[in-house]
């Protein structure tokens, strides 16, 4: 299997141990959120039916990237079916294969813990693991992370659960199950991108999901309360905040972690334009740093075409720099891989240009080390 070595770095980035506690605190503060009922009502009223109906499980390799300035991290976004969890581990060791055998048992058994914690409460206790996996994804062996799906794929077969990565397309799905190949398929680790499965090829998951015939993890419900874009507008917004009635902790951390945002039809366009360069902007349903814009590099003939209601309008944290041995310095963000409220691992990415990637030369995926 290939060393995948491209999207792996060998610089090793320094993190305050104050910074890292308070990125664990976001972590642990939303997932208390996700969960508060005042909260959840709010969000309901703004996300399709799909993401209101809640399976009675979570999301698996959810992850939440920061920008750091100073030793107070800034949440930038929060991801579901996040890549690169194993890749992050073996940013420790680049030159291992990206295979599953190449890491530590105790980071294998953490991992499957995640997966037999999403069936047992699926099927509420009956079953202690799947019957059955498909990893999906779109035209899955095009992806750039490929690699790291059929990991995956081998970690659950040595757990002792068949496993194959399909298109959604190749299962047969519908309000009765899931099957492949004739075989039924208990849970799905989705890699998809189609978050609220809305597309026709989503339709029979959706059909599936909504029924309790299948685990799908993530699943809309955790994508709705955490990782729409537009939940950061309430997040960022004192009052909302108060109306949940948080600790003073968790209004706090809140406070000092989530740059303003709002939604581009909520502000005066004329005002904006003079501020666009302390601005980033996102479509809010976009994946992968697609289509989001700097404003210091923004023309006012793009800035008109924006669409106000799908646009949203971030503060802009620059990312801070590490030095490597022989690239320079670099723009670096931080990532905490996460189940619950349960730190699965920290990592870096190293970058170069407006926004992340995985194909600067030097950068990718870099060790973490705890000051």
């Amino acid at each position: 299997m290939s060393s995948f070595s491209e999207n792996l770095s060998s610089a090793v980035v320094q993190l305050p141990a104050i910074a890292l506690r308070r990125m664990v605190g976001v972590v642990r503060t939303l997932d208390r959120l996700s969960r508060n009922p005042q909260y959840r009502e709010q969000v309901y009223a703004e996300v399709p039916d799909v993401a209101r109906f809640d399976p009675g499980h979570d999301a698996v390799m959810m992850c939440y990237d920061f920008h750091l300035a100073g030793e107070m991290p800034r949440l930038i976004e929060v991801n579901t079916n996040a890549g690169g969890g194993m890749l992050a581990y073996l940013a420790q060791a680049p030159a291992l294969p990206v295979d599953h055998q190449s890491l530590p048992a105790k980071f294998r058994k953490r991992l499957l813990q995640t997966f037999s914690d999403e069936i047992k409460k699926h099927s509420t206790g009956a079953k202690l693991k799947p019957a059955r996996i498909a990893i999906i994804d779109e035209n899955p062996t095009e992806q750039y992370l490929y690699p790291e799906m059929a990991a995956f794929a081998d970690l659950f077969r040595a757990w002792g659960v068949p496993t194959e990565i399909v298109e959604p397309r190749q299962l047969h799905a519908s309000a009765e199950g899931v099957s492949f190949d004739g075989k039924p398929v208990d849970l799905v680790y989705n890699r998809h991108c189609d978050f609220y499965l809305a597309s026709d090829e989503m339709a029979g998951l959706r059909q599936a999901y909504l029924a309790s015939k299948v685990c799908l993890t993530p699943n809309p419900h955790m994508y709705g309360l955490l990782a729409d874009k537009r939940r950061m507008i309430l997040w960022a917004d004192p009052q909302q905040r108060a109306s949940w009635h948080l600790s003073g902790n968790d209004e706090r951390l809140l406070e000092q972690t989530v740059p303003n945002t709002s939604l581009l039809a909520a502000l005066d366009l004329q005002r904006l334009w003079p501020d666009r360069k302390r601005l980033v902007f996102k479509p809010v349903d976009s994946f992968g740093s697609r289509g989001v814009l700097i404003g210091e590099k923004l023309s006012r003939k793009r800035f008109d075409q924006l669409p106000a209601e799908r646009t949203l309008v971030q503060e802009l944290v620059p990312p801070s720099m590490s030095e490597t041995a022989d690239d320079g310095p670099m723009k670096t963000d931080l990532r905490v891989y996460a189940y619950r409220n349960r730190v699965l691992g920290v990592t870096a990415r190293l970058y170069r240009g407006q926004v992340t990637n995985l194909r600067t030369p030097g950068g990718g995926f870099a060790s973490v080390r705890i000051i």
